[in-house]
C-alpha cells in the first residue's frame, strides 16, 4: 500500500440518498451541469472545492433512494477516487461500478474525519488512516476492479473490442 496518505476526506452522515448527488431539478441536464449541483443541500462547497482524487467517507446506507445512475457518475466527473462507507443501496452500488466509481465497503468508515488526508488499496482492499491504523474493507470482485480501472463497464467493453475508450 502506497504509504502516502494522499486522499482528502469530505465526510458525510448515514443515509446519504441519490438526489442529494444528483439532485432532481438539475435532471434536466447533462452531467456536467448535475455534477456542480452534487451534494449541494448538505455541502454546498463540495462541487466547487473537491480534487481529482478526494474521497467521500459516508455512514451506511450510501446512495439510497432513486436508481438514477448520475448520482455515481456526477461524483466520477468531479474526479473522486472512492466512496467509503459501511453498505450501500444495491443500485447504487452497481450504478457506480458501471460508470467507473470505485466504492470501499468499510465497517469503520465513520472513524475517518472530515479534511483528513488518507491512503487506500483496493487491491487489499483497505484504508490507511492519519494515525497509521490500516481499516479493513470487504473483498472487491476482480470483474468490479477491473471494471472501475477501465472507467467503466462501456470503456471496459469497448477496450475488449479494441476502441478507444470514452472521455469521463
Amino acid at each position: 500500500m502506497n504509504a502516502a496518505l494522499t486522499h482528502r476526506v469530505w465526510r458525510l452522515g448515514a443515509d446519504v440518498d441519490t438526489d442529494l448527488l444528483a439532485p432532481g431539478h438539475a435532471m434536466k441536464h447533462g452531467i456536467d451541469v448535475i455534477a456542480t449541483h452534487c451534494l449541494e443541500a448538505v455541502r454546498p462547497e463540495f462541487a466547487r472545492e473537491v480534487r481529482r482524487g478526494d474521497v467521500l467517507v459516508a455512514g451506511p446506507n450510501f446512495g439510497i433512494g432513486s436508481s438514477r445512475e448520475q448520482a455515481a457518475a456526477a461524483l466520477v466527473h468531479l474526479g473522486v477516487a472512492a466512496v467509503i462507507a459501511p453498505s450501500y443501496s444495491g443500485l447504487y452500488f452497481r450504478n457506480a461500478f458501471n460508470v467507473g466509481l470505485l466504492l470501499l465497503t468499510c465497517a469503520e468508515a465513520e472513524s475517518l474525519h472530515d479534511g483528513e488526508h488518507i491512503a487506500f488499496d483496493a487491491d487489499a482492499p483497505a484504508v490507511t488512516a492519519p494515525d497509521g491504523r490500516h481499516l479493513a474493507c470487504e473483498p472487491i470482485p476482480r470483474f468490479l476492479l477491473d471494471m472501475v480501472r477501465a472507467g467503466g463497464l462501456v470503456n471496459q467493453l469497448r477496450q475488449r473490442a479494441g476502441k478507444e475508450p470514452l472521455d469521463a
